[in-house]
């Protein structure tokens, strides 16, 4: 394979200079910012959990009742049918958000210590957004097996295990062996989460640039855990391979390639494209779940017309917004930012993935409940915005187009929509242990 050129890997000077007095307002804005963030994080008390309790214990016969004698009666209903366990102790709405660390947001491998304030912050997220409980272990393990090991002894306490900020290939084979073991859902959220958002929004943009997935050209840059999952995605909702070009550090990755990990090898191209630039060259559709500045404005003239650009790398994407619609005005484009229109955001998804399959007792989550959640997100783009979503996020009107392919983290909307169409999936593929919906 051949290495990407600097031109391939950044933009040139010229497109993406910045005037020195911008530069130092940034630099202060992200001061202000990371002396924020540290405050919000320890005052007025360090972190941003805790727990409460949801019974009475102030007489001694609500003691005697929470513990001991009267937590015999729940111990030996369970022992009688293990899934009492469900009505009389809180694992039905419990989720492990489990990491060890090796693939932090932007930041690499911090290692588990160092994951504690992100993995604290999904627990809000999950609480916020659909009501779960959400305990954060941070797991330091020499090996996949370890980890595995590890996750799968502690897994009767919760009811779904959520994966996250694993780095691949690892990520791969600790999702597909906790799979096999549990039967609670299982979940990566990097690569789900991500791959359905993904996919919902380019749904969307597909039907408005008239154009169909199985005839669309994808040039994916980042073969981790976001990009396999969401090719994978892709060519189950139509995506053919053939038109498909995954691209790593090192270039397109080819066939002829036999270092490659067995999970990138489905999407290794015969092509005679090498670079990324020549990967992009008449594509519909760039994703990029990589790094900066990978897409320049040369690369994105040449793409075919009417393309599609979802530029995810954060804090800054692959090609600056305002650069790539100065370049093409027939251009729509996602990027993983509040700040711009098409926030493709994971939060659109896993509190409600989760909400769904604990509210079934579904054994995982399977294909049809991600595809499932695909529909429901791309439907609800297109639904009239209420009042209350555009006064939180000060805008008149929002309405499906160009600037608008995916529903705002803030609808509330999301959580009804969105569960009730996964966990219908989960009831309808069989996986349900509870057949019926209660929102």
């Amino acid at each position: 394979m051949h290495l990407l050129n600097q031109q391939e890997l950044t933009s040139s000077s010229a497109d993406l200079e910045t005037p020195s007095g911008q530069a130092v307002k940034e630099q202060k804005l992200g001061q202000d910012l990371t002396a924020t963030a540290l405050a919000y994080h320890a005052e007025p008390r360090p972190g941003k959990l805790e727990i409460s309790i949801t019974k009475p214990c102030a007489t001694q016969k609500q003691l005697s009742l929470a513990y001991s004698p009267g937590v015999a009666a729940p111990v030996g209903a369970i022992v009688s049918d293990p899934e009492a366990v469900y009505r009389y102790t809180a694992k039905g709405n419990l989720v492990a958000v489990v990491t060890d660390g090796s693939a932090v947001l932007g930041l690499g491998n911090a290692g588990p210590l160092a994951s504690k304030p992100v993995m604290e912050g999904k627990a809000v997220l999950f609480k916020s957004f659909a009501g779960l409980d959400a305990i954060d272990i941070e797991v330091e393990a020499e090996s996949p097996e370890a980890f595995v090991d590890t996750v799968a002894r502690i897994a009767p306490t919760f009811g779904a295990i959520n994966l996250e900020d694993i780095a691949a290939p690892h990520c791969f084979k600790i999702e597909q062996a906790l799979i096999e073991r549990l039967d609670i859902p299982v979940l990566h959220d990097d690569q789900h989460g991500t791959a359905i958002t993904i996919a919902a929004a380019l749904q969307n943009a597909l039907e408005l640039q008239e154009k169909v997935l199985p005839e669309a050209r994808i040039a994916c840059v980042g073969a981790g855990a976001a990009g396999i999952a969401t090719l994978r995605l892709l060519t189950a909702l139509g995506a053919r391979k053939e038109n498909i070009l995954l691209i790593d550090r090192q270039g397109v990755i080819l066939e002829e390639d036999r270092l490659l990990h067995p999970y990138c090898r489905p999407f290794a191209s015969s092509t005679l494209k090498r670079t990324l630039a020549e990967a992009v060259n008449g594509a519909d559709i760039f994703i990029g779940v990589a790094a900066p500045d990978l897409l320049t404005v040369e690369m994105l003239k040449s793409m075919a017309s009417r393309p599609i650009v979802f530029a995810l790398s954060n804090p800054d994407p692959e090609i600056d917004p305002n650069l790539a619609h100065a370049v093409r005005s027939d251009l729509i484009l996602a990027t993983g930012r509040t700040d711009y229109p098409n926030q493709v955001n994971n939060v659109l998804v896993f509190p409600f993935l989760f909400r769904a399959a604990l509210d079934v007792r579904a054994s995982c989550i399977n294909d049809p409940m991600k595809i499932a959640a695909v529909q429901a997100l791309a439907e609800l783009a297109k639904e009239p915005v209420p009042e209350q979503v555009l006064e939180a996020y000060g805008e008149n009107h929002l309405g499906f187009g160009p600037d608008y392919i995916l529903p705002k983290p803030l609808d509330p909307r999301l959580r009804e929509f969105v569960t009730a169409a996964v966990a219908q999936a989960a009831i309808e593929s069989g996986v349900a242990r509870i057949n019926k919906i209660n929102l």
